[in-house]
């Protein structure tokens, strides 16, 4: 009991919790959700066949495994501050980005580009984004279905 008693509590890293997406969006500040729902819009041209669901209270995208997520400033993340809605890449790493179109922050595979208004949105440039995100995402669950060739 006495070692219990000694363990801080950890304050949580967010302080807001939805039951689901239409929870988030009813949420958002009117021009954030403007951007939300245009970077949803090409989130499901690309991906028809993704699941959305929430995780860490935003949207994710997942077909094998999770994809890309929209992530708003409203939507806090421990004490991390961000300007605008980001556009994340889970394995942004493996996407090829010799522009440097994203961003990557000190970040190793999550790579990102923040959006302060809809207009910034470049919906052909993210369109090969999530094209090739999900080629990536279908060879590495094709490379876990693989049966191993080790003795």
């Amino acid at each position: 009991m006495a070692a219990k008693s000694l363990l801080k509590k950890k304050k949580p890293m967010q302080d807001v919790h939805f039951n689901g997406v239409e929870e988030f969006l009813d949420y958002l500040p009117e021009d954030e959700l403007k951007i939300v729902n245009r970077l949803r819009e090409i989130i499901l041209q690309a991906l028809p066949d993704c699941i959305e669901r929430l995780s860490y209270n935003v949207p994710y995208y997942k077909r094998h495994a999770n994809i890309c997520f929209v992530w708003p400033p409203s939507i806090p993340w421990g004490k991390t501050k961000q300007e605008g809605v980001r556009f994340g890449f889970t394995k942004g790493y493996l996407l090829d980005d010799p522009a440097g179109y994203l961003d990557r922050g000190e970040r190793k595979q999550v790579y990102w580009k923040d959006y302060t208004n809809v207009k910034q949105i470049n919906a052909d440039v993210l369109l090969q984004f999530l094209y090739e995100a999900a080629l990536v995402d279908e060879e590495l669950s094709r490379q876990k279905r693989k049966p191993s060739t080790k003795q």
